[in-house]
Order: structure tokens, then C-alpha cells, then sequence
């Protein structure tokens, strides 16, 4: 079998070549602590196929740095969240309850749910003290998907603040496969992300960069030193990358080799092996690591580049079945339908760090429609030049999709005939992407470095039902998500933190102090230069593109 050994992107374009790039370090005094395993939530009740959750967003601390305690937030924990698990089929009722002090979102990323309330984006304001009830039915197979804050245009600092969570999708076909899924001891969730911090708290507005926030510490699974004892010679890792800003590149020392068989939404067809493993933000990568040439006391390391994340610590093994099966060469079947020949490509570029299609995103602006169940072809262009630009990972709400090639080539081997919702797009590149949905509502789609989207670089598709095509959704305005963030800071709406985003001709001041406003000016300019020429180009590439439909002429 070919054993891939490279990332399948140019180190050019990782974010570490690029402003604002801050290199990982462990504070004095971290000790080396077991991995935390998120528990797995237990539901309210279980009646036939329907099952019940609450799921709390609430306020914590956390003893993540030696000294003081850290104040976090999480989900059904002070940091983070337990791990829910539903399988297909199943009808999920989730009692939302917001404990902090301002209003969230509950958004379920990689899940295909109505929108635009279900879905929980920036029109699902849940505000505090208040209790919510959402329902729907699990319509895809087994992944881990996962649940953060997604209010506009406060995603990024609640994300910052703690309030993420893994959500695990079930299926048969994962019951049959010779996996490892002891969950804790064979199986476990790997959430990357990284922290600064002040004096052991957490500070996003003095971290705060346009162009995405680096944290100086990793924190995995919240911890920062983490271990895992091995017991069993084969292990499987579910990778989440949970960062902000950081890309997370991936690889065990002892070049030893991963095989990966899973990516946002579902297995891979094939499984392949790979020495290295990018992970751009929201994105999500299972792999299996088999430690047979190792005895007990050895120790393996993961690392980022040459930071070093976690340690394996190899102990005696006790026999599981999954130690001794062979992956069968095909693990999962994907879907692939016909595409819809009435339909033309759709275009949307990444422009700068804060536009869709040439605009920063609306609250209340319709960029694009599709019909429900309509397959159509997507072509993503991240517009920067590669002088100053960076890899934007482009994520759609509410569906799946396939990534048919990229630059009119082949995709990235792990990228085949699996289900992705989130997509690294290179700087001049165009990934071409089979979309559909399943659900209908509205639903945004938006670059994953999450200040990006925060700043504008998000757009909204209606999906109409012909069986209800004149069905009308109301949306959260500006106005009134800025002046509830206001009264619940006690301050006045122009003195809300709102970096970037569209306020729709209101004068609400976009909350930039002078410094805030200086540095995103100077930045936002350096970015804007290195790329207009080359826009030009890529206009001229893919033909006319109507910011309102986002369909070529």
C-alpha cells in the first residue's frame, strides 16, 4: 500500500509563514498529566427511537497552568463539554439551557439539521438565564461531528472562552468494522486548540488579531502536558481541530505511520497511510496508530511540526480484536449522486481576510439560493496570492459534501470519496466541491479561521423546498443582537466588541478603539495590496460572478 509522506499542501501557504504566527510553548512548571477524556453525556431518557439531552452552557474554572485557576466556560463542564453521542436514525430532542452572562448560540457543526434555527448559527440567540428546546432526526453516518457558540460576531471570543464539544455519530456500519471503540481506552477524541494567557486567565480582546488569534500554549482536551497510557496495541484518534487560527500538522516520531480512515463526516472509502496529517480549523481526521514494534516503558510522541503535543506511553497489551483484524479495503460507501445539469457551477471566492464574493456578511442578506436535494457543482476560490495569503478553510452549515478536485486536478488523497463539510482552500486555489442538502433553511457558509468569519468572511444560502418555496425564515438583525450584547455588558451598542462586521448602515461605531482600529487598518491593507492583482487573474479564470445569486453567467 502506498504510505503518503507529506501533508498534500505547500509549506508556502501554512500559517506559520505568515503575519501573526506565534510558535507553541509550555509554561514553566506544567507537569506532565494524564489526557483528559471528555465523559460521554448521559441522556435525559431513552424512549424507543427518540433520545433526550440537556445540553448547559455555563460558566467555570478550570486548573489548567500551575496557581490560580483559569475561568472558563463549557458545556456540561466548566471546560469544554462531555461527549454526546447519538446514532443514526435516531430523533435527538436537546434541552438548551445558557448559564453566562450573555447570549449564545448552540451550533452543530458537521450535523445536517434544519436551518437556520436548529442549526443554531448567528439567528438562534439563546440569551442568558433562557431554556430552549430543538429537535431533529440524524440523517448520516457514523463521524464526530461537534457543537461551539456561533453568535455573530462574538464566535470566536466564546470559542476562546472554552465552548466546544464533541459530538459522535454512530452507525452500523462502524459496529461491524475492526476498529478500535473502547471510547477511553483504545478510542479517543484528540481536540487541538491553543491558549494565551495573563496571569492564568484568558484575555481575547488584548490577543486579539484580524487576521486570527495564535495561543502561545496548546491545550489538549484542555490539558497541556498530556499522556496517554497505552493498553492495547492498536488505538484510534479522533482529531479535532479547534483552534481559531492554528493549523495543526500532524506526525508521531519513530516516523511511525498512521492509517487514516475517517474525515469530517465519515469513514474514508479506502483506508490510506500517512506519515503526516494536516488539521485546519473545524476540520476533523480519525486515524489508527499501531504500536506493535514497541514494548512496555517505550514512550511515542505526537507532534506539531517539532513541538512535541502528546506522549504515548506503551504498557502491556491486552488483546482486543481490533489488534489482530485486518481493515477490509473498503470501509464505507459514500453516496455520489448525479449532479443537477439545469444548474450552473456556483462561484464563491474568499477575498482578503473578511469578504464572500467581494462582500462582508449581512445578517439579513440572502446570497445565494438552491433547491432542496439539488445536487450542483461549488468552485471555492481563495483569492489572496500566495505573497500574503494563507490556506482558508471554507466550511458550509447544515450539509455535506464531495471534493471533486482541486485546480481541476485530483483532490488530496484523504479528500476522496469522503464526506467533508470544512475544506482547505490554498492561496490561488480553486477546490471544486459536490453539494447538496438534506434540510431545508437557511444556513451560512464561511472561512473557519474563526476571526475571519467574525470580520465579515461569511455569506447565507436559502434552501427552498418546492413543496413550501414561498416559506420565509426570520432572521436576527444587527441591531438587535448588538443592543442585547450591550445591555448585558452595560455598555452602550458603539462600545460593543464587534471587529469587521457589516453593520448595515447603522451607526453603531463597529466598537474599535483607536488601537484596535489601527491595527486592523494596517493589516487589512498589507493583505488587500499582495492580492488585488491577482484577483484580477481569477476573475478573468472563472468568468462573471452575481454577488447576489453566487451563480456563473
Amino acid at each position: 500500500m502506498t504510505v503518503y509522506e507529506n501533508y498534500f499542501y505547500s509549506e508556502h501557504d501554512f500559517d506559520k509563514e505568515h503575519m501573526g504566527y506565534k510558535p507553541l510553548s509550555i509554561p514553566e512548571g506544567v507537569e506532565a498529566a494524564p489526557l483528559p477524556v471528555p465523559p460521554v453525556l448521559k441522556p435525559d431518557k431513552l424512549e424507543g427511537n427518540d433520545i433526550y439531552y440537556t445540553i448547559e452552557a455555563q460558566v467555570g474554572e478550570s486548573q489548567i497552568l500551575p496557581g490560580k485557576k483559569t475561568t472558563t466556560w463549557g458545556y456540561n463542564a466548566p471546560l469544554l463539554g462531555q461527549t454526546m453521542v447519538v446514532k443514526t436514525g435516531q430523533r435527538v430532542h436537546v434541552h438548551l439551557k445558557n448559564s453566562l452572562p450573555v447570549l449564545t448560540s448552540f451550533h452543530w457543526h458537521g450535523m445536517e439539521v434544519p436551518g437556520p434555527i436548529t442549526d443554531g448559527g448567528c439567528h438562534a440567540p439563546v440569551y442568558p438565564g433562557e431554556e430552549k428546546d430543538i429537535e431533529f432526526t440524524v440523517k448520516q453516518p457514523a463521524a464526530l461531528t461537534w457543537l461551539h457558540a456561533h453568535p455573530c460576531p462574538s464566535t470566536a471570543m466564546q470559542v476562546w472562552m472554552g465552548l466546544a464539544m464533541g459530538v459522535v455519530v454512530t452507525d452500523d456500519n462502524e459496529a461491524r468494522l475492526p476498529i478500535p471503540k473502547n471510547y477511553g481506552v483504545d478510542e479517543f477524541p484528540i481536540i487541538l486548540q491553543d491558549r494565551t494567557f495573563h496571569d492564568n486567565q484568558l484575555d481575547y480582546r488584548q490577543d486579539y488579531d484580524p487576521m486570527g488569534v495564535f495561543g502561545e500554549v496548546p491545550l489538549i482536551n484542555g490539558a497541556v502536558k498530556p499522556f496517554v497510557d497505552v493498553t492495547t496495541r492498536k488505538v484510534r484518534l479522533l482529531f479535532l481541530g479547534g483552534s481559531d487560527r492554528r493549523e495543526w500538522r500532524l506526525h508521531f516520531e519513530h516516523d511511525l505511520t498512521m492509517t487514516q480512515i475517517g474525515g469530517d463526516d465519515s469513514f474514508l472509502r479506502h483506508p490510506i497511510d500517512v506519515k503526516k496529517l494536516l488539521i485546519g480549523p473545524g476540520e476533523r481526521q480519525q486515524v489508527i496508530v499501531d504500536f506493535k514494534d514497541f514494548k512496555p516503558g517505550d514512550t511515542v510522541a505526537l507532534y506539531t511540526d517539532d513541538f512535541k503535543l502528546v506522549e504515548f506511553r506503551i504498557h502491556e497489551f491486552a488483546h482486543t480484536d481490533a489488534d489482530d483484524k485486518e481493515l477490509p479495503f473498503n470501509i464505507f460507501t459514500p453516496e455520489d449522486p448525479d449532479v443537477n445539469p439545469d444548474m450552473p457551477v456556483r462561484h464563491v471566492t474568499m477575498d482578503d481576510h473578511d469578504k464572500i464574493n467581494g462582500l462582508r456578511f449581512s445578517m439579513e442578506r440572502i446570497d445565494m439560493e438552491q433547491e432542496l436535494n439539488s445536487v450542483e457543482y461549488w468552485d471555492i476560490t481563495n483569492t489572496n496570492s500566495s505573497a500574503a495569503g494563507m490556506l482558508h478553510p471554507f466550511h458550509i452549515h447544515g450539509a455535506h459534501f464531495l471534493v471533486v478536485s482541486r485546480n481541476g486536478q485530483k483532490p488530496n488523497p484523504n479528500e476522496i470519496n469522503v464526506y467533508k463539510d470544512t475544506v482547505e482552500v490554498g492561496p490561488g486555489e480553486t477546490v471544486r466541491l459536490k453539494v447538496y442538502f438534506q434540510n431545508p433553511g437557511v444556513f451560512m457558509y464561511h472561512c473557519h479561521i474563526i476571526e475571519h468569519e467574525d470580520a465579515g468572511m461569511m455569506a447565507q444560502i436559502k434552501i427552498v423546498d418546492p413543496k413550501d418555496p414561498d416559506k420565509e425564515y426570520k432572521l436576527m438583525d444587527m441591531e438587535t443582537i448588538t443592543n442585547a450584547f450591550a445591555s448585558e455588558m452595560g455598555v452602550e451598542p458603539g462600545e460593543v466588541f464587534m471587529p469587521g462586521m457589516d453593520v448595515e448602515e447603522m451607526d453603531m461605531g463597529c466598537a474599535f478603539h483607536k488601537a484596535e482600529a489601527e491595527q486592523s487598518r494596517r493589516l487589512v491593507e498589507a493583505v488587500s495590496a499582495a492580492s488585488h492583482g491577482h484577483r484580477g487573474h481569477e476573475s478573468a479564470e472563472h468568468g462573471h460572478v452575481d454577488s447576489s445569486s453566487g451563480a456563473s453567467h
